[in-house]
């Protein structure tokens, strides 16, 4: 049997606002934003390179998904960003004026920063070590 989590949905307050910060600032792909209904639609995003798992921006319909932009993960690192160059992408995402909770810093797996999208949740950049070389081409 083969498995793949192909949309990992990420709730957002606006569309055209979600869709700005990822490609502008992140320097993701668009790679649908298909209109379903007036309020609603099918938007998907990721990151250069990526080819098994995307994000779908979902924007809130109600009270209850409101309450959870920023805060899906009830404050803990919500996503993961694999990078080949952790200090390049740092930087180039400072550049565009990414909010960084964590500089940089060497762990027992690789060099990780932590910071925030638009909304506030929290993100991993992660660039794994030798000893975890295969994560980064999904090889775990």
């Amino acid at each position: 049997m083969k498995q793949r989590i192909a949309h990992i949905a990420l709730v957002v307050k606006d569309y055209d606002e979600a869709i700005r910060f990822y490609t502008e600032k992140l320097k993701f792909r668009l790679i649908e934003d298909t209109h379903l209904s007036e309020d609603k639609r099918w938007v998907i995003v990721a990151p250069q390179g990526a080819n098994e798992c995307s994000i779908l921006l979902a924007k809130a319909a109600d009270d209850q998904q409101t309450a959870a932009i920023g805060n899906q993960t009830g404050g803990r690192v919500f996503l993961f960003l694999f990078t080949d160059d952790c200090r390049r992408d740092y930087n180039n995402m400072l550049a565009e004026n990414v909010r960084f909770i964590r500089e940089p810093k060497e762990e027992a797996y690789g060099l990780v920063a932590v910071f925030e999208d638009l909304y506030g949740n929290l993100w991993d950049l992660l660039q794994p070590n030798e000893n975890n070389k295969g994560a980064l081409q999904g090889e775990r």
